[in-house]
């Protein structure tokens, strides 16, 4: 294998050498098939300004199509010697073929490097988690068209206010993701540009050619300006740890609604036995575990952009190591939110509705402003129409509460929820997604013969 890829005239000190390396190597292992795709541009482009001949871009070419297998199959090892995966991708090249595959790292510095695998990275883990939440947000949209006219209990500050429905809650945290994804077509057009040929924060005189490979990497455009491509990184990372941490707590929210109206006091709906865990000491308990795990889970996330935040808050223009211990967060947090995410499209759609008890919890109450807008429609002011009912809410009655959403005909509200607009944006925006990742697929075909994105 190669040594380090700054390796001089010395050797490093083994605590040293622990604490600069960390757990690289073994975070590393999610980076690889988008590091391969760094360097086949890379060397590409090497070739078509001459660095490399036509039989060396043959032979890399070919060292890294089996690198791409070796990583597909599971075989692909990186030591800790090694310290990332970059290391032991050029180890690998130089293994196979000697003098050329020390060629491979012509023109980059490993910042630029790392930099490329990440933003590789960071598209399609957003597409990724994207892809999860819209069929999340499709289930959402099904166990809401199936109880579309089932009454429940609005409520502010925790009490009861006025009528709603199961669809119009549930809808409500549907379209609240779907602005999340909305964010992340936004994002993904941030992270769609390459770093290549940036080096370390200032180029390099060998004439490369940043568009051609960026093109061959399947980005819309070259990041411009080499020092910022650099200064970005760490934020970029924040961004998309941000972007999860909306989404995640989204689903805190809906996990604290979802503890309070499946207990037995409320029995609006039940969990499906097999996403709960019980006691080890009492044998009556079916605990809601996953849900409270959703709220802390949110707060693990939230973390993790927060410890990014701190890493980079104060660090001066250019390349700085402090970048190396981003790279944990940001791998921490997108599987933390995709285990999230994928939870809840099974418990939404294990989710069993029990209309009974909603009906029967749609007490007088919730009525008392309805009783309110009546006065006013027939031609008294609000202020006295809401001081004479709330004078006198013994006299309000409730109604059918199946009926009384008919009532509610605005746009959004129970009676005319207008699940069709949602429908339509998913529809959309799943399309443009799989665009996107069919675009991503092509890149990794063409590049490395592999069809599957390896995260």
């Amino acid at each position: 294998m190669a040594t380090k890829l700054w390796q001089k005239n010395y050797t490093l000190d083994l605590l040293m050498e622990r604490f600069t390396v960390r757990n690289d190597y073994v975070l590393d292992m999610d980076l690889v098939l988008s590091d391969l795709v760094g360097s086949a541009a890379h060397m590409r482009g090497l070739g078509k300004i001459g660095i490399l001949s036509d039989e060396e871009v043959r032979i890399l070419d070919e060292g890294l199509r089996k690198l791409a297998l070796k990583r597909k199959e599971g075989t692909f090892l990186i030591k800790p010697s090694d310290e990332d995966c970059h290391t032991a991708i050029e180890g690998y090249l130089t293994e196979l073929y000697g003098d050329v595959g020390k060629k491979i790292h012509t023109g980059r510095s490993r910042n630029d490097q790392v930099q490329t695998a990440i933003r590789i990275f960071l598209r399609q883990a957003l597409l990724r988690l994207s892809g999860s939440v819209c069929s999340l947000i499709s289930s959402m949209i099904g166990f809401s068209e199936k109880n579309v006219s089932v009454p429940m209990p609005g409520r502010t500050h925790m009490q009861k206010a006025m009528p709603s429905s199961v669809a119009l809650w549930m809808m409500s945290y549907a379209e609240e993701l779907m602005d999340e994804v909305a964010m992340a077509e936004g994002l993904y057009d941030i992270f769609d540009q390459s770093p290549l040929g940036s080096a370390a924060s200032y180029g390099t005189t060998l004439p490369i050619d940043r568009e051609y490979t960026s093109g061959l990497m399947g980005f819309s455009k070259v990041q411009n300006n080499v020092l910022y491509a650099n200064n970005c990184r760490g934020k970029y990372e924040l961004f998309f740890l941000d972007w999860c941490s909306y989404i995640a707590l989204t689903l805190s929210k809906l996990s604290q609604d979802l503890m309070l109206f499946t207990l037995p006091e409320f029995s609006y709906f039940s969990l499906p036995a097999e996403l709960c865990t019980g006691s080890s000491i009492m044998p009556q308990k079916k605990n809601p575990d996953g849900l409270e795990l959703a709220r802390s889970r949110a707060s693990l996330i939230t973390s993790l952009a927060d410890r990014v935040r701190g890493i980079i808050k104060s660090l001066p223009s250019g390349y700085n190591r402090d970048f190396q211990d981003t790279k944990e967060p940001l791998i921490e947090g997108f599987k933390a939110a995709e285990e999230l995410i994928l939870i809840f499209i099974r418990m939404v759609e294990g989710l069993e509705v029990h209309a009974g008890a909603l009906e029967k919890a749609c007490t007088s109450e919730l009525y008392a402003t309805d009783r309110v807008m009546e006065k006013v429609l027939a031609g008294g002011n609000f202020r006295d129409s809401y001081r004479q009912i709330g004078l006198n809410l013994e006299s309000v009655e409730a109604e059918d509460p199946v009926a009384s959403l008919s009532k509610r005909t605005s746009t959004g509200t129970a009676g005319n929820l207008r699940m069709d607009i949602a429908e339509k944006a998913l529809e959309d925006s799943c399309r443009r997604l799989e665009e996107r990742h069919d675009g991503l697929k092509k890149v990794y075909m063409s590049l490395l013969g592999v069809d599957e994105v390896i995260l």
